[in-house]
């Protein structure tokens, strides 16, 4: 068993607590005008990449417990310092592209205090289920979103990196928020 190091903990622990601030930052005080200006008819309001984050938060945090544990063991040559910084430095990266699936685009039912909640009580289950389940460096489960940020170099990550990967999603949804607020016709 590959057991879960001390600073792999503190690490994925400060990376939460720093996403989860950016987030409040970045949403604390808007008024309902700011929750709903869309730069484009195209693009995400602030209120909509809240709630697309709530469902991610969801959706991968119920994939790692249910199916992790019985996905493909960790291959030999995995190399989990490499993909640790791949996952770190690629996933934050707004001048990566990605369109979300249907399955995970904001639909309207949830408001900016609820997508919030959710979103923070989803880091709460996860440190206490990195705290809890030592062994998550053990198994791989094929990753979407590695393979977007990589070109297809890197397509497994273990349960850290998929922990990891949430809080580096979040922050590119901040810097998202971040590029809404800065349009010229975002309400003043």
């Amino acid at each position: 068993m590959i057991t879960l190091e001390s600073t792999e903990l503190a690490q994925a622990h400060q990376y939460f607590a720093f996403t989860r601030g950016r987030l409040v930052d970045a949403t604390t005080g808007l008024s309902e005008a700011q929750w709903r200006f869309k730069p484009a008819p195209d693009r995400w309001s602030i209120q909509e990449i809240l709630e697309h984050l709530a469902i991610v938060h969801e959706r991968v945090f119920a994939r790692i417990r249910q199916e992790l544990p019985n996905g493909r063991t960790r291959p030999d040559a995995f190399n989990s310092q490499q993909v640790d910084a791949v996952v770190m430095q690629k996933i934050p990266d707004r001048s990566i592209t990605a369109k979300a699936p249907d399955f995970i685009a904001p639909t309207g039912v949830l408001s900016p205090s609820e997508s919030l909640e959710r979103i923070f009580h989803s880091y709460e289950r996860l440190s206490d289920y990195l705290e809890s389940t030592p062994d998550l460096r053990d198994h791989v489960l094929e990753s979407p979103p590695l393979r977007v940020v990589t070109n297809g170099e890197h397509t497994l990550s273990d349960g850290y990196q998929w922990a990891l990967t949430l809080a580096g999603h979040d922050e590119r949804h901040v810097r998202q928020i971040e590029e809404v607020k800065a349009d010229p016709k975002y309400p003043a």
